[in-house]
């Protein structure tokens, strides 16, 4: 089974959270004048509401450059599709960004070219972050990642639909799942189950039926395991009993991604997916009857189920340690954190914007996901390999339930392992 990460912190815990002169832990350098920074961040928005993410830092920007004249700041949005590439290419042509909120950080880690968070933030502010979100984004128990939104997922299903089909309750299990989607189908619905194992999110799909299981992309011992056991039975399963009885969506999961299948569970025409808490602010926007519940495993309600954190990370290049961490300590007071996560419906990565959340009754849906990240299961990130793994996992796995199970998770597995061997020598 894949590594548990350490739980929440008590939630009451608070911290200062505020603007503050850098102190401690080879922190105090003062700016030793103007200092322009360029951040690079991912877009969050949908192209389709116009709630880009470049507003939200644009005007965080402004406010903050009001209280701190001596430090610009040049803000670089950029889609998912090409946010991490686009970093790299900075980086290796020696033109890194002195802050990125990207997917992963361990490959800089890995190569001594990121601040730890010990460098950029005072001890209460460090404090601060959820336990687990450190430990995910810690090498050798040193962070690097600082988390800057998290989320977990859980199972979605369209009551509406469930009604009109005859369906009394949510499923519990994936025998439940397989004759929820056969009523569903007969009663007309277009996507009974919808599977998106294409190349956007493909590694994030595979994962929680793997969860379901018991099975999960590493060993406890920290090693790749792509080809368990548990894992085959789980895609086996998802094979043999939704797809090849055409109970999700007309076109192959190998390349339909997840934003096709939110779209359709949004319309009306998907019975059920697996989802994270923004589907949930969008499906109540759109006013739709929605249950939620744990993932359904294989013999029951899963006791797993994925976190996924993004990160921030600050690179050395230039030199800049004290203007940056006098950005990301603005960044992370909580009334600026969670003007965000309002916007997105993301979950936090502090214990005091968590016990915000739990204290705003608007937010009372969410409570059920951050509930679930003291023990959730988050991809390898520590891992300096994750980011090729990951890469194989979008464009292999899918194609999993359309031959052998077995042969497609053993190719990747050796390929995880080709990959991890690599990062290791040149980690060297």
């Amino acid at each position: 089974m894949q590594r548990r990460l350490l739980g929440l912190a008590a939630v009451g815990v608070t911290s200062v959270m505020a603007m503050s002169t850098l102190s401690a832990c080879g922190n105090s350098n003062p700016l030793s004048g103007d200092v322009t920074l360029h951040f690079v961040a991912a877009d969050y928005g949908d192209a389709k509401t116009g709630n880009s993410s470049q507003t939200y830092w644009n005007d965080l920007v402004s406010a903050f450059e009001q209280q701190n004249p001596h430090i610009k700041v040049q803000v670089q949005v950029l889609s998912w599709d090409v946010v991490d590439d686009t970093v790299a290419k900075m980086v290796k042509q020696g033109k890194a960004p002195d802050i990125a909120q990207i997917g992963s950080y361990a490959a800089y880690a890995a190569q001594d070219q990121l601040y730890s968070a010990d460098e950029l933030f005072t001890v209460s502010e460090q404090a601060d972050f959820i336990p687990s979100l450190v430990t995910a984004g810690s090498v050798d128990r040193v962070q690097y990642g600082i988390p800057w939104v998290s989320s977990s997922r859980m199972f979605f299903y369209n009551k509406k639909l469930f009604k009109n089909a005859g369906i009394k309750k949510a499923p519990q299990d994936w025998a439940d799942i397989k004759k929820d989607a056969e009523l569903l189908k007969a009663n007309g619905v277009p996507v009974p189950y919808g599977l998106p194992l294409g190349p956007e999110e493909a590694q994030a799909e595979a994962l929680m039926w793997m969860l379901g299981a018991d099975g999960g992309y590493t060993s406890p011992a920290g090693d790749y395991s792509l080809d368990s056991v548990e894992n085959i039975k789980a895609l086996s399963w998802v094979k043999d009993n939704l797809v090849d009885k055409g109970l999700v969506q007309s076109t192959d999961p190998a390349k339909t991604n997840r934003a096709d299948i939110f779209t359709d569970f949004l319309s009306g025409k998907a019975g059920m997916v697996m989802g994270h808490p923004t589907l949930l602010t969008q499906a109540k926007a759109a006013h739709m009857d929605i249950g939620v519940v744990p993932l359904p495993g294989e013999n029951g309600p899963s006791t797993n189920t994925l976190g996924v954190a993004d990160w921030m990370m600050a690179f050395k290049q230039n030199g800049n340690k004290a203007a940056d961490g006098k950005f990301l300590q603005y960044v992370f007071q909580e009334k600026n954190s969670v003007q965000f996560l309002n916007e997105y419906g993301l979950l936090p990565v502090t214990t005091s914007a968590s016990q915000e959340m739990r204290d705003t009754p608007k937010d009372a849906d969410l409570v059920q996901f951050l509930k679930l990240l003291p023990d959730a299961i988050f991809y390898p990130v520590d891992k300096t390999s994750w980011g090729p793994v990951s890469a194989q996992i979008k464009t292999g796995i899918g194609q999993a339930v359309h031959g052998d199970p077995k042969t497609v998770l053993s190719k990747l597995e050796i390929g995880a392992k080709s990959a991890d061997a690599a990062s290791n020598k040149a980690s060297d």
